[in-house]
């Protein structure tokens, strides 16, 4: 079992937790990066974190800003903001009521393969809506947890986008509990516009305690991961 440190962030700035998994993120591979150099053998540290964000809209490196359909003017008036980030896939929403994780692994410590990383990420959560007697399902070339695939109304409700560099982890998923679905609509979410977007609430069409659902999350990863999760 591989330690791991967990902190629930709760409501944070968008900026200000990128640049908190960005300070772990660089000791992580300085820690490496020294053990190479110096031939020691330093073992290096794991992080979870979790938070819920402001409205704020972000974009991937390699996303298309022609996906956020709305103007600075308008994100204002929602109480938006928007951030383009150094993470894999496109335009995605966070808000209250929506889990955003953030694994800041030495994938090194658990296994070296980024698609069994991602795949184990959706596993967790779908296993987590197991529990609330939904089928969750990943849909062909695209990332993330959908409900009802070959449906005619397939629905997202968690999205993944991730960096990693010299096998260390960062951002990672986001999880719609509770979630505002309105605010999906200022854009083409992920860039795949035939889909919809979904929460938890919305499918059981009744509020849902959060806190319960992190707790079963951070099992069910801490099950398939192999984790030995601690407080810091």
């Amino acid at each position: 079992m591989q330690k791991v440190k967990f902190r629930d962030l709760g409501l944070i700035d968008y900026k200000e937790a990128w640049g908190f998994q960005e300070e772990i993120f660089n000791n992580i591979i300085s820690v490496k990066s020294n053990n190479r150099k110096q031939k020691t053998e330093i073992k290096t540290e794991n992080f979870l974190i979790f938070c819920e964000h402001p409205h704020v809209y972000t974009l991937g490196k390699s996303g298309n800003s022609k996906n956020l359909l709305v103007d600075t003017n308008f994100l204002k008036s929602r109480g938006a903001t928007f951030v383009n980030t150094n993470r894999g896939g496109d335009i995605t929403y966070h808000g209250p009521g929506q889990i955003v994780g953030y694994p800041i692994l030495d994938l090194e410590n658990f296994f070296t393969d980024i698609h069994k990383y991602l795949r184990l990420l959706e596993e967790a959560v779908i296993l987590t809506l197991k529990e609330y007697n939904i089928k969750g399902e990943r849909s062909n070339g695209e990332t993330g947890v959908w409900i009802d695939v070959s449906s005619s109304n397939p629905r997202k409700i968690c999205a993944l986008g991730v960096r990693t560099s010299r096998w260390v982890s960062m951002h990672g998923f986001a999880f719609n509990i509770n979630s505002d679905l309105s605010y999906f609509g200022n854009i083409i979410p992920c860039g795949i516009a035939d889909k919809n977007v979904t929460s938890l609430e919305n499918e059981l069409d009744v509020k849902i305690d959060i806190n319960t659902v992190k707790g079963q999350l951070k099992k069910h990863l801490s099950d398939l991961f192999k984790m030995n999760i601690i407080d810091f």
